[in-house]
């Protein structure tokens, strides 16, 4: 039974973040551009295995000039695919409102880093302190650096 739900949440998540994507480079992030008041930014990388361009909306939060989100998969056991492909090749492209497009180079935020970027990110979506309780991994934090 909670493979059949797995199996139910990734496509239900492919199929409204297929649609997301697509409002998003339309109206230029002014459909899809918000999740519940956070910003939502395009990130495209490079897959692991495919070498194909993969592209995810994720919630993004600012620090300075880097940019920060976050590994939940809505509190799954395993990462998002996005984060594998960026643990493998830490190069990805960037889509913000508005129609700024950036390159960046990813990486997992340490200890220190996480501790005082993960109140902040909760800050701006509240339902990452439920995924963290919902899993035994440390969901990472990245931080997005100018190419």
């Amino acid at each position: 039974m909670a493979q059949q739900n797995s199996r139910v949440q990734r496509f239900a998540v492919k199929i409204l973040g297929g649609l997301n994507i697509a409002l998003f480079r339309i109206t230029r992030g002014r459909i899809g551009g918000r999740l519940m008041g956070a910003e939502v930014m395009l990130m495209t990388t490079t897959g692991r295995k495919t070498g194909r361009p993969r592209v995810a909306p994720l919630v993004v939060g600012r620090d300075g000039d880097h940019l920060i989100i976050v590994a939940s998969f809505g509190g799954q056991p395993q990462h998002p695919f996005w984060y594998s492909n960026l643990v493998a090749n830490p190069r990805a492209t960037v889509e913000l409102r508005g129609g700024e497009r950036r390159e960046v180079i990813a990486r997992t935020a340490n200890p220190e880093e996480r501790a005082r970027l993960w109140p902040m990110m909760v800050g701006i979506y509240s339902g990452y302190a439920g995924y963290q309780k919902k899993t035994t991994r440390e969901i990472p934090i990245v931080i997005l650096s100018r190419a």
